[in-house]
């Protein structure tokens, strides 16, 4: 199988730790990472405000919902993980593979809503911590949190190694911090171990719902699985094998981490504000009162600073997974910056809404919120994930077992349960407090909540009732023999095709492949480098990026040969593939030139770039355009 470049998640940064180490610690060392990276969107400042709620509202009462949230959470990830590292997708690409485009489209669209309720609890924690350290207004707070587009262009540069690295500093501040926490708040340890006992009320239910919203997070599901492929692990199974032994104590190892931050948030606001009556309807209150409560400014120091450090680290995790969901689900790429911008200025208009009607108590209600929205966003990549690790044909010998279905399953109904609960409750009390508005309300809840009933049922039942639909690959295209009679046959010696990296190649590769066999024909690949380091320094340049493009048209080549075709490849680098590919058609005269249509037009043309017409317009070539479908 020809491994196309969307079978290449984080392209730039692919199979790029090495792994083969001696020692048992140094592969330990080279395997961890991704899950620290997840990990911090188990800890995010959405987490804190959940937790603060529990804690302050409730007393030790929902601890039980964070072990059983971190528990959820290390299964899930684990299946992520062996679904990156057995199949080579991430869970983005697998739906785009196996479910219509329709379908796709609307688990994008919700993935990208899940994001986007991320990247405010992100903003909003940010801007809260920069005005307890600083005392920035929360305006200015939230404009400053803009700029950290830049920060994380500014890390990519040095690789996924320098990134995990830098989050991991920040995870050992904020864990650092809530040490000095627990120290001074002294809770005891018999109430925390009551707390273990299962218990939920109406009134508690919003609350849990959003702790399990806010620790098992559905874009880290699609993040998890993308960031296990950053390293370079064999093809054999037992090579993959050894990759999921050492993935799962990455997972095991960061997200009990990430729990014992969570447990420390809700047990300081237990210990600290639940004994005491204090209701916390903010996160500023809780900042303010530690000082008098505790006794001393550090335990309120640290809370600021940890919570900065929470909001700064969701940030870069959070861009990634913005990649990788609409790299996956879209099979197209944007710039980082403008993909970065776009989501933040999304995020950034409820915020500034919310601190000018509400003030600063409406943020802390919309933290909560957020992590409510990413709950009922859940099941929509749960129940993927598990069909797809559960596959046999996807996976070979790493499907599930029967008790790891039995588990995922039932926790899969467990996330499903509680959000069709808190659906109902949330509905009624919507519908109860509209007044003459009902009606309006009704005619545009109701079909909503139809459209997502009717999908998840969809993805919940598609692989037994239609197992037809599933795809683990486009089949290769045959082209019927040239018309005769009457008509002169073209006979087609050089075929050109221009890569350009995403899932048309296959196609266009297939369609060249066929012609080059009934012709005779010698295939010519191209392909344009545009990044940057590519347009400096030319053929030096040697970054991840350029030599992942080059592995993945040596690949073609070598496939195309193994079936016994002729063909010859060129790497180019400029700012403008268009001229390179008519500079190298002039030079080889093709008889045929086949590429790849997106289908996109005006303002995307401005976004994507346009190749195909200026191509058209400036080679005498006939030119086969080959559109991406089902």
């Amino acid at each position: 199988m020809i491994m196309h470049p969307q079978g290449r998640s984080l392209a730039e940064v692919h199979s790029s730790v090495a792994t083969a180490h001696p020692s048992w610690f140094r592969r330990v060392f080279a395997f961890a990472g991704p899950a620290y990276l997840v990990s911090v969107g188990y800890m995010d400042p959405g987490n804190w405000a959940t937790d603060l709620e529990g804690g302050a509202r409730f007393g030790y009462q929902l601890l039980w919902v964070l072990v059983m949230s971190n528990a959820m959470a290390v299964l899930l990830q684990t299946l992520s993980a062996r679904l990156g590292i057995a199949a080579g997708r991430d869970l983005a690409q697998a739906c785009r593979e196996s479910y219509p485009r329709y379908v796709t489209y609307a688990l994008w669209a919700l993935c990208e809503v899940a994001i986007i309720a991320c990247d405010l609890a992100e903003v909003l924690g940010a801007a809260i911590g920069l005005n307890l350290l600083f005392g920035l207004p929360l305006i200015v707070g939230v404009a400053i949190t803009a700029a950290d587009t830049l920060l994380l262009l500014w890390f990519q540069r040095f690789g996924i190694r320098t990134i995990e690295a830098f989050i991991l500093s920040l995870i050992a501040v904020i864990a650092g911090c809530f040490v000095i926490e627990m120290v001074f708040a002294q809770p005891v340890l018999s109430e925390i171990a009551a707390g273990l006992v299962p218990r939920l009320s109406a009134e508690s239910l919003y609350v849990a719902i959003g702790i399990l919203g806010a620790t098992v997070m559905p874009h880290n599901l699609y993040l998890h699985s993308a960031l296990v492929q950053t390293r370079r692990i064999g093809e054999s199974e037992a090579a993959k094998r050894t990759a999921c032994r050492y993935n799962l104590i990455d997972s095991a190892v960061a997200l009990n981490a990430a729990l014992l931050v969570n447990a420390a948030i809700l047990i300081l606001a237990a210990s600290t504000f639940f004994k005491r009556g204090i209701v916390v309807t903010e996160i500023q209150q809780a900042y303010q009162m530690l000082t008098p409560l505790l006794g001393t400014t550090v335990a309120s120091a640290a809370f600021a600073i940890a919570l900065l450090c929470a909001g700064q680290s969701s940030t870069l995790t959070g861009t990634m997974a913005g990649q990788i969901v609409m790299e996956g689900f879209l099979n197209f790429r944007v710039r980082p910056w403008l993909r970065r911008l776009v989501t933040r200025l999304i995020a950034i208009v409820p915020a500034v809404i919310t601190i000018l009607v509400a003030g600063e108590a409406g943020t802390y209600r919309l933290l909560i919120l957020s992590q409510v929205i990413l709950s009922m966003q859940l099941p929509f990549a749960v129940i993927p994930l598990i069909h797809f690790t559960n596959d046999r044909g996807r996976m070979g010998a790493f499907a599930n077992r029967a008790w790891v279905r039995a588990l995922s399953w039932l926790t899969a109904a467990i996330i499903v349960g509680l959000n069709l609960r808190l659906a109902a409750s949330v509905l009624a009390g919507w519908v109860a407090g509209a007044g003459e508005w009902r009606i309006l309300l009704l005619s545009l809840v109701l079909p909503l909540c139809a459209a997502l009933a009717l999908l998840l049922a969809w993805i919940t039942f598609e692989p037994w009732l239609t197992q037809w639909i599933h795809r683990y690959g486009r089949a290769s295209v045959s082209l019927p023999a040239p018309a005769t009679g009457g008509f002169e046959a073209p006979a087609y010696r050089r075929i050109l095709v221009p890569l350009d990296h995403t899932e048309l190649d296959r196609r266009a590769i297939a369609h060249a492949a066929s012609l080059a066999r009934m012709h005779h024909a010698r295939l010519y690949l191209i392909h344009v480098e545009e990044g940057v380091t590519s347009q400096v320094y030319g053929p030096l340049a040697s970054d991840a990026e350029v030599q992942a493009g080059q592995h993945y048209l040596d690949e073609i080549v070598v496939a195309l040969r193994k079936e016994e075709l002729e063909v010859e490849s060129e790497v180019c680098y400029s700012t403008d593939p268009r001229k390179e590919i008519v500079r190298y058609a002039r030079q080889i005269q093709p008889d045929l030139v086949i590429m790849g249509a997106h289908g996109h037009r005006r303002i995307k043309d401005l976004i994507f770039g346009n190749t195909i017409d200026p191509v058209r317009h400036d080679l005498d070539v006939p030119m086969l355009i080959v559109r991406e479908g089902k």
